[in-house]
């Protein structure tokens, strides 16, 4: 516990720098760059890969006008005559509702009285004939009175002033909370059918879709503004027209859009009111050749009950969108698909609610990491790590299969790794730079051994001290106020001499894992079994020491040299108390006191050429 408790106090500034940055965190995700973006949305496009949505009804039918339709009526555009007999086609055939991913923004210019303009040789009788013929937008607007069509319109970048009868002609909203327009999705403009199209029509809805950077279509606005009013989709006005209400309620709060709503039918968005579309692969049985439909070709309980909508697979028609699930499809497909999750309620919700569920994991888990990860050793936090991940994945992937809940993962994953390693850098050079300090407080007085043991275990270093057993050397020059007269002349050569004295008996109590303590003079003092551990500091360390000495007086290239390394060689045998200095090192204090019985000194009745002599202390009080 102890330990715990030192490494806790040893991380302070870790821990701060990491404070900050999950404080820097919360407003990224507020932010919501791009690039987080990005991440999210592909890794809802990985669920959405493991889990399509399952295709449990088919309440959407599509009358394609493919290449095969093409190839037998002709090119595009139809005659708006061909496009009414489409329509009545059918309607016969039992559609609840028709919807148009086609815009008509110009009169037919193969009604009577445009062609005839064009063609050459007729005479002025022929002309007026054909002038008083019907248009074949006027054909086209009386197929569509017949049925239950919504044609659509699209957004377009230029503003145009707002016709009164265009005015009337605007779908009802109720706005249930504030003002909803800050949050959606804006036109300056917006492109119109013909007005007597526009008139004739049960609804009127917008089928634009605006794919993500990347070009993918995840999320497809229900409602918009357009020209200052609210406009909705092509698909969510199918559905006011189906179920016969007269307005679209709009829930709304301070995050934002909530849901947009008709009798029966709830369709949930994100807070810009678009609907995150819950695909599945594409498939063929949702398609009826337009081809056929005219022709006669199509049972009758092929349509009947179903909503229809008319669109194009042609290639040369570019209606060509991508999505999670498939690199090309119909984009008329993706207004049956959104129909299909509304009506089968397999919806996909990204709920208001999410950045902050998102951000409350963020921090939970990056306080965690930030209390915990110090204290506890590598193994247990890289386990931690993997369950972490582990965990946010597998409760995101749940919510998405389970409850359709769109929660991502990823910003808490990202936060909580940021967050570890700068936890883990900061540590690691808080690390290195003390055993720097290590290395240069002791380098001088440990062996290299010794230092890098310290530098390893730093809280060997104990605070306030620790008592020990130890082994202690102290020895001096003997005679060396006499040697220091006769270099009185020449204080370098004293110099060299000390060197050539204090070098070896260095250099033999560092390769005996010694820590040197001081040098006083002539005199040196170390000692065994501090700062760290020496368990063979009782072996004969002192003596080594003295017989070094001696190997080195055999070395002596002159007897007048050697006169001058006589040395004491004190053993004791104590405790010691290390105090901890600032942060240059550490600095030992050694308290000796109340010698027992000494050995024979004998300075005085040797001779300079005896060698080496030393005194032992039996026993010795320390505190």
């Amino acid at each position: 516990m102890n330990s715990l408790i030192r490494r806790a106090q040893q991380v302070g500034l870790a821990r701060a720098v990491c404070f900050l940055l999950l404080f820097a965190l919360v407003p990224l995700r507020l932010a919501d760059p791009k690039p987080l973006q990005e991440l999210r949305t592909r890794t809802f496009d990985f669920f959405q890969v493991l889990r399509p949505r399952p295709q449990e009804i088919r309440p959407v039918v599509i009358v394609d006008i493919d290449e095969a339709s093409l190839k037998s009526i002709g090119q595009w555009p139809w005659p708006r005559t061909t496009v009414a007999d489409l329509i009545t086609q059918i309607t016969q055939l039992g559609a609840v509702a028709i919807g148009f991913d086609i815009i008509f923004p110009e009169p037919d210019r193969m009604s009577p009285a445009i062609a005839e303009r064009s063609f050459r040789g007729i005479d002025a009788e022929t002309r007026a004939k054909l002038d008083r013929l019907p248009s074949n937008d006027d054909a086209l607007a009386d197929a569509i009175k017949h049925s239950r069509v919504v044609v659509g319109q699209a957004g377009a970048a230029m503003a145009e002033v707002k016709t009164a009868a265009e005015a009337a002609l605007q779908t009802g909203f109720a706005v249930r909370g504030p003002d909803a327009r800050p949050y959606l999705v804006t036109f300056a403009g917006l492109l119109r059918n013909v007005p007597v199209i526009e008139q004739a029509a049960a609804g009127r809805g917008l089928f634009s879709i605006d794919p993500e950077s990347d070009g993918i279509i995840r999320r497809v606005p229900v409602i918009m503004t357009a020209q200052g009013s609210l406009v909705p989709s092509l698909s969510m006005e199918m559905l006011r027209v189906v179920t016969g209400s007269s307005a679209i309620l709009v829930r709304v709060d301070q995050a934002g859009i909530q849901s947009v709503a008709v009798p029966g039918l709830e369709v949930p968005t994100d807070r810009n009111g678009q609907f995150w579309v819950h695909f599945n692969r594409h498939d063929p049985e949702r398609y009826v050749s337009a081809k056929d439909v005219l022709q006669g070709n199509v049972p009758a309980d092929r349509l009947a009950g179903k909503l229809v909508l008319i669109g194009t697979s042609a290639i040369g028609l570019l209606d060509l969108k991508t999505t999670p699930l498939d690199a090309a499809i119909p984009g008329v497909e993706v207004h049956a698909q959104i129909l299909e999750s509304v009506l089968s309620k397999s919806s996909l919700v990204n709920p208001n609610y999410a950045i902050g569920a998102e951000l409350a994991i963020a921090i939970f888990f990056g306080l965690a990491i930030i209390v915990a990860a110090p204290m506890l050793p590598a193994s247990i936090v890289i386990v931690l790590g993997g369950c972490l991940i582990a965990g946010l994945i597998g409760l995101s992937l749940y919510l998405f299969v389970e409850h359709n809940l769109l929660i991502d993962f990823t910003y808490p994953l990202i936060s909580s790794w940021l967050i570890y390693l700068v936890l883990t850098f900061v540590n690691y050079f808080r690390e290195q730079k003390q055993r720097r300090q290590i290395r240069s407080a002791f380098g001088y007085y440990l062996s290299p051994h010794m230092v890098e043991q310290l530098a390893r275990s730093p809280e060997k270093l104990v605070l306030g001290g620790e008592e020990r057993r130890m082994t202690i050397l102290f020895s001096d020059v003997r005679g060396f106020t006499t040697i220091s007269e006769y270099y009185k002349d020449d204080p370098q050569g004293l110099t060299r001499l000390m060197n050539r004295f204090l070098t070896p008996l260095t250099n033999a109590i560092i390769e005996r894992k010694g820590t040197i303590d001081k040098y006083i003079g002539d005199a040196i003092m170390a000692f065994w079994n501090a700062p760290v551990d020496d368990n063979e500091q009782e072996a004969g360390d002192g003596n080594a020491v003295a017989r070094r000495l001696a190997q080195r007086r055999a070395q002596t290239r002159s007897r007048s040299e050697r006169r001058q390394l006589y040395a004491d060689a004190h053993r004791h045998r104590a405790q010691y108390r290390a105090v901890r200095g600032r942060q240059y090192g550490i600095r030992f204090s050694l308290q000796l006191f109340g010698f027992g019985r000494h050995g024979e000194l004998g300075l005085a009745a040797r001779k300079p050429d005896q060698g080496l002599s030393h005194s032992c202390c039996d026993r010795l009080t320390h505190r």
